[in-house]
């Protein structure tokens, strides 16, 4: 099977991690796990503009890492770090808004905030999530990325896409990974 990498994206407690895992074992494929939210736990602190750059090499490295072929759902990617730069620091680094092109997932399905926050140690308002939401779709459109929203009862949604994408001819090029 060509190369198939899917992202899951969106706001804050929309579900992302939970369905990545669950796609995984669905399809039997590997998945690739936020780097930010570990990344965030082992600092124990709040997180500030100098943490970007090494949350974007953290996922970069976890990406790389994933098989090159088959099936990988990633639970986030530097797509996110851009929205997330942006809008709590007002910038991003241009190498990871470019690099962040150049390794464009070829799914995002983007996650809706119509379920439950629930906050913890990382997250604890919900308020910003309609925003960044906004800011996600804007953000993958500007990407010109492949998109999806998932609302509802995501697990069905998303295999429904899955199995639709994977049943498309294999397209002619493919996005670089570095």
């Amino acid at each position: 099977m060509a190369p198939l990498r899917v992202c899951l994206i969106g706001p804050e407690c929309t579900g992302k991690t939970t369905l990545a895992e669950q796609l995984a074992a669905h399809f039997n494929a590997p998945w690739v796990p936020e780097f930010a939210r570990e990344y965030a736990l082992r600092v124990d602190r709040p997180l500030t503009v100098d943490d970007v750059e090494p949350i974007a090499r953290g996922q970069m490295a976890l990406d790389d890492a994933a098989p090159t072929d088959g099936l990988v759902i990633l639970d986030t990617d530097l797509i996110s770090t851009v929205v997330y730069a942006t809008h709590y620091y007002g910038q991003c680094p241009a190498w990871i808004e470019e690099a962040a092109r150049e390794r464009k997932a070829d799914l995002y399905l983007l996650t809706d905030i119509d379920v439950p926050f629930i906050a913890d140690s990382l997250r604890d308002s919900a308020a910003p999530r309609e925003t960044l939401y906004e800011e996600f779709a804007e953000t993958l459109k500007n990407y010109d990325a492949n998109v999806v929203p998932i609302t509802g009862e995501r697990l069905a949604a998303a295999i429904t896409q899955l199995n639709s994408l994977r049943d498309r001819p294999p397209a002619t090029t493919r996005n670089p990974r570095r």
